[in-house]
């Protein structure tokens, strides 16, 4: 079974780190344009370390990383969530679990420089963050128990069609009969 919504949010976030981190690497602006783009407003005259590369340098790499790792999430769920679904898993959650120190870092390294309102959007961020896990994992574990129920199914026809066998073996050897399908050489 395909997972659609493991695959979609994966490459969505893939996307938007992405974008973050090409939008800070940009020479004016960099770091002030993708917490504009979070949602919180900055002004460029305040803050003049937010241009220094000793900043920008570190959160392009990270937001870069973390793209990385839900795109490799992505790849993961579309190729080998049959063959070895545990490895996709693991690769969601540490894209999750990276994503959500990116954003912890932007909250204390925000709070260090003095940015107004990046707690609440920080916040925003890591509760869709949650609630994309969490969705991730309920397709993951509704994909398991269809699996397990059609195993189930087929372990139980195989039970019935067993015991049906058998049943017809018992009565033919108490009727003193020959089963006709032996007497045809098979």
């Amino acid at each position: 079974m395909r997972h659609i919504l493991t695959s979609f949010l994966a490459l969505h976030w893939a996307a938007v780190f992405a974008l973050l981190a090409f939008i800070c690497i940009d020479g004016n602006r960099g770091v002030a344009a993708a917490l504009g783009v979070l949602g919180v407003a900055v002004q460029d005259t305040r803050f003049a370390d937010l241009e220094n590369a000793a900043v920008v340098a570190p959160l392009a790499v990270a937001l870069l990383v973390v793209a990385v790792l839900f795109c490799w999430a992505f790849v993961e769920t579309l190729v080998n969530v049959a063959a070895n679904p545990d490895a996709a898993d693991s690769v969601v959650r540490i894209a999750f679990i990276s994503a959500s120190g990116v954003l912890s870092l932007i909250l204390i390294g925000g709070a260090a420089q003095g940015i107004k309102g990046l707690f609440m959007v920080v916040a925003v961020q890591l509760a869709a963050l949650l609630a994309s896990y969490v969705a991730m994992l309920a397709e993951r574990r509704a994909a398991f128990a269809t699996a397990v129920a059609a195993d189930s199914e087929i372990r139980a026809a195989a039970h019935v069609m067993a015991r049906g066998a058998a049943h017809g073996s018992l009565l033919s050897r108490i009727s003193s009969r020959s089963n006709t399908n032996l007497e045809d050489g098979r």
